[in-house]
């Protein structure tokens, strides 16, 4: 399924969550923490509002978004204002 998103907003696919602490102890699935992180899928057709391309690294808002599935993955769609940086 390809999706496009509307106006403003931005397709982020998330980075995938940590599972494992620095000193090899297992995360749970009840105590793993969003990620904040993601590559940018796609983006709406506003270029004004809209200052990130295609691939790029971006960090967002914790609660952000919308969390959508496509063929099985996890996306978020984003308001570019939720955007807070590139990550370079």
């Amino acid at each position: 399924m390809k999706v496009k998103p509307l106006g403003d907003r931005v397709l982020v696919k998330p980075d995938a969550v940590e599972t494992k602490t620095a000193g090899g102890i297992i995360i749970p699935d009840t105590a793993q923490e969003k990620t904040q992180r993601g590559v940018v899928v796609a983006v709406g057709d506003d270029k004004e509002k809209i200052k990130v391309s295609v691939g790029q690294k971006v960090i967002h808002d914790k609660y952000a978004g919308t969390q959508i599935q496509i063929d099985g993955v996890d996306h978020l769609i984003l308001k570019s204002n939720d955007l807070v940086a590139v990550v370079e």
